[in-house]
């Protein structure tokens, strides 16, 4: 990709970028949020036309007009936000669009042969007749790939692919990507995570701000060199926090049950869980993904009904409250999934920063909106949590990247004040000094006497922010551990996690 540039209203996302890409290499692409990495992808991926620049695919200069030219052309991207038909099968989404057909008839059988040997030869086990709807992400992703190995493509785009997985299926991840090269394709791996870029990576281009800042060779560069290019600044890996101050209790969850809403599935997805928040904590619930947490919190903010047990909020029982009560009482969300429970797409950045707050006095007089009210308070969010758009509050949720939707959300809810911040995978998708902004956000709530409940898949995160961990697994709390905790906390919560041990916890 050669002298690449693009312009959007207000922004230039790409200015004169130049990407060369080694056939069976995988080459990281590292840049903050908003740094103009999907933009870049989505051009040679054919969704974007550039305004200047030019694209060669093995020498030769080609113009691509779309997604299904650039297939053609042996491209294929798995995207941040997965492109897949939620009520179709598993094996409808892999063959839409190139489907097999003989007098008009389509020809399955040979579709599914070729499917599953594909899934056996690169290890992505996979339910051909399983609905997108009813699997877990990590699988959705298995999906998206075969989608791109059925195509027969050779240069394979990865957007964020780890943001949305466990640490197991992170390192599957990888061993898939270096199967994929090692058989002479190459593939861009769109991260900001570089303990990932250092484990699989050979090369990296690094983006800063719409703007190239230059490549490197993975083996020869530490995380520190590629984190300043990447900011611009050093970054500090360690977390200065102070000793807790615990207060009084802020949530109380007692004997708490919640059934499975899937379909011919009725079994308890959170069973018996008690646990206890106080102002002046981070309680972190770790666990691997699935194993009740996202019902937990569903049931914890009024997105699932309990079907037995008690929420108490501040002293009070809110479990058969509203959503709205329990925010407007008291309770902050950061949701795992932006787009479904935390954003409305359509509506632009001001918008959604006022979604629980609009009807309150401050916004709104005799049920008409105050406007300027509203706009100015989302200039004040901007500048605060370092909200990076072209158009500023006017901005339409959908045109953010996904890191600046992340950090959206994340300035709303804590910006409300609530005695009690339910965090979920608050830094998923963020760049390494967003993340570094984050974790300060939530111990200074923490230090300002609110009470935090992080979830979290991120060890890392867990160990360094939490006062105290509860490990979940099949949906009971199995082990608590506090910071007086001697001994290799990583190895203990891992073998807490996989349910290999268990330990009596005090509810």
């Amino acid at each position: 990709m050669l002298n690449i540039t693009k312009e959007f209203p207000g922004v230039i996302a790409n200015d004169n970028i130049t990407l060369r890409v080694k056939h069976g290499e995988i080459h990281a692409l590292l840049g903050e949020n908003g740094a103009g990495k999907s933009t870049l992808m989505s051009v040679l991926f054919g969704l974007y036309q550039p305004d200047s620049g030019k694209i060669e695919i093995r020498g030769k200069e080609v113009k691509i007009n779309g997604p299904r030219y650039a297939n053609r052309l042996g491209i294929g991207m798995v995207h941040q936000h997965f492109k897949l038909v939620h009520n179709f099968t598993v094996m409808q989404n892999i063959i839409l669009g190139v489907e097999t057909t003989k007098g008009g008839f389509l020809k399955m059988a040979e579709a599914r042969k070729r499917v599953m040997a594909l899934s056996e030869r690169y290890g992505l086990a996979v339910n051909p007749d399983a609905l997108i709807s009813e699997i877990t992400v990590g699988m959705q992703q298995r999906v998206e790939i075969l989608k791109m190995l059925y195509r027969d493509n050779e240069i394979l785009i990865f957007d964020e692919p780890t943001a949305v997985l466990t640490p197991q299926e992170i390192t599957e991840l990888m061993s898939i990507m270096r199967g994929l090269v090692a058989e002479g394709k190459s593939v861009v791996f769109i991260t900001h995570k570089l303990k990932e870029i250092k484990a699989v990576a050979d090369r990296c281009s690094v983006l800063r701000r719409g703007k190239y800042i230059g490549v490197v060779e993975v083996a020869d560069t530490d995380t520190a060199t590629m984190s300043e290019m990447m900011v611009g600044r050093q970054i500090n890996f360690t977390i200065d926090k102070n000793p807790a101050h615990v207060g009084e209790e802020v949530l109380r969850v007692e004997n708490l049950f919640v059934k499975s809403r899937r379909q011919g599935n009725s079994k308890d997805v959170v069973s018996n869980v008690s646990f206890t928040v106080h102002k002046g904590e981070i309680v972190c619930i770790a666990g691997i993904e699935g194993n009740g947490q996202s019902e937990l919190v569903y049931a914890l903010t009024g997105l699932l009904p309990a079907d037995r047990g008690q929420i108490i909020l501040n002293g009070i029982d809110v479990t058969k409250n509203s959503i709205r009560w329990r925010n407007t009482h008291g309770l902050s969300h950061i949701p795992e999934d932006r787009h479904k429970h935390g954003l409305i797409l359509d509506y632009n950045l001001a918008e959604n920063l006022v979604l629980q707050s609009y009807f309150t006095s401050d916004f709104q007089s005799y049920g008409f909106l105050k406007k300027d009210k509203i706009y100015d308070y989302a200039e004040h969010l901007i500048d605060k949590f370092d909200i990076r758009i072209g158009e500023g509050a006017k901005t339409p949720a959908r045109a953010m990247s996904g890191g600046n939707q992340q950090k959206a959300i994340v300035a709303r809810e804590i910006e409300r004040g609530s005695d009690l911040l339910i965090a979920v995978q608050p830094t998923r998708g963020l760049d390494v000094g967003a993340i570094e902004f984050i974790h300060k956000q939530l111990l200074a709530q923490r230090d300002k006497g609110k009470a935090v409940l992080l979830i979290s898949l991120e060890l890392d995160e867990v160990i360094d922010l939490a006062d105290l961990i509860l490990v979940i697994f099949e949906g009971k709390i199995i082990a608590d551990l506090d910071d007086n905790f001697v001994g290799d906390i990583r190895t203990e919560l891992g073998l807490y996690m996989s349910g290999s041990k268990r330990k009596a916890v005090n509810a």
